[in-house]
């Protein structure tokens, strides 16, 4: 099984690697003959694509059609075999009403409008079961925008925002880079004492590591002091932080160290993480860190794949649909939103999404039924002969 996140800030949460550099596509938007028969040449590339039998895509609405296609003729080629995907079985994950994909003409055209997914005969599942959200009220706002009931969502939100920070530390989001800088340069500036200075150290060929660093979301130079408010940027449940994990450094022990609290109350030593991208079982790539980041503000591009307790939330700037989706959706609870200002735009998303989810929402429909009718028994023989005819091909 290869599971194969489409962005960077994923791939690094799980030490795994993008579609992009799994497949040879790079930044690349198609595939010319030429490209995939140079592709063939590397060996790394002929041993990714022969051990393979189950892709898996993760955050697939951030692939645009072209791509799509593109890996799919690479597949082909690798495997040579004319089928899609040269015979893989393919998994999709993804919420379409996230941020569009924009190709590098600036246009839209979302994965579903692939040749390849068309000729796939996909099998559609909607996921019902919310493992995020906590509350209710959040769930069904975020039900309302991807439905388009505009008037619905901003009753919700304008009876359930609040003026107060009530959980006591809230990152403020924001929807461009410059006020996300100058929010917390001004912040630490207010805080007397000493600095505490924390240096990226890195490993690698320098462009996969400059894509790392990228990736990661740490700073390659931060500063601390003591009172600095700070989220985590990796998953370490054993240790009790998860990425979007927030809190305060309290102190800083004999090594240096900072010492956070964080919103629950729990202590927790920051210890230096890494971060690593592999390639054919090796290391080609590694940057190395405090996992952690000024946590003041934060722009909603950059919270994608985050789970925030709390959040003070400027929506006023937002220019493009999906926008003031991806930034609610990050909150466990309204209880933990402080709303500071929002513009109408923050309310809609794609229209070509909402269509797009309707053809989705039937397709799981018909899935669904037709599942009722096959007894376990059948479902798990089906599920064998597939794998077995897949592996025959």
């Amino acid at each position: 099984t290869c599971a194969l996140p489409i962005s960077g800030i994923a791939a690094t949460h799980m030490n795994g690697t993008t579609l992009h550099s799994w497949s040879g596509l790079g930044i690349k938007e198609t595939l010319t003959k030429n490209d995939i028969k140079k592709l063939t040449k590397k060996p790394y590339l002929r041993k990714h694509y022969k051990n393979t039998k189950i892709l898996i895509i993760d955050e697939i609405s951030m692939l645009t059609a072209n791509q799509f296609d593109a890996i799919d003729r690479a597949c082909q080629q690798f495997k040579s075999n004319l089928i899609p995907f040269g015979g893989m079985q393919v998994i999709c994950s993804g919420d379409l009403f996230q941020l569009p994909p924009i190709n590098k003409s600036g246009a839209e055209k979302f994965v579903v409008e692939a040749k390849a997914w068309k000729k796939m005969d996909m099998k559609i599942c909607y996921i019902e079961e919310q493992h995020r959200h906590t509350d209710k009220d959040l769930f069904a706002l975020l039900d309302h925008i991807r439905n388009n009931n505009i008037e619905e969502s901003k009753k919700i939100l304008m009876k359930k925002s609040r003026k107060k920070d009530l959980l006591g530390v809230s990152t403020k989001l924001y929807t461009h880079n410059i006020d996300v800088d100058e929010v917390n340069n001004i912040e630490l500036g207010k805080i007397p004492g000493k600095e505490f200075v924390y240096y990226m150290t890195a490993i690698g060929k320098r462009q996969v590591v400059n894509t790392l660093k990228r990736s990661c979301l740490a700073p390659e130079r931060l500063v601390l002091k003591k009172g600095a408010r700070v989220m985590f940027l990796k998953n370490n449940p054993e240790v009790g932080y998860v990425n979007g994990t927030q809190g305060s450094v309290v102190d800083f022990n004999t090594e240096g160290l900072p010492i956070v609290k964080t919103i629950y109350g729990k202590k927790i030593i920051a210890k230096l993480a890494n971060w690593t991208i592999n390639e054919d079982g090796k290391i080609i790539a590694r940057v190395d860190q405090l996992p952690l980041r000024l946590a003041w503000a934060i722009t909603v591009h950059k919270s994608q794949g985050m789970n925030l307790d709390s959040a003070e939330i400027n929506l006023s700037k937002c220019f493009v649909e999906g926008m003031g989706y991806v930034a609610l959706s990050r909150l466990r609870s309204l209880t933990g939103l402080k709303l500071i200002a929002i513009n109408d735009m923050a309310f809609y998303v794609n229209e070509k999404a909402l269509s797009i989810d309707q053809e989705l929402r039937e397709a799981s429909k018909d899935m669904e039924r037709e599942l009722k009718k096959i007894s376990p028994i059948e479902i798990k023989k089906r599920h064998i002969q597939f794998l077995t005819m897949k592996q025959l091909r």
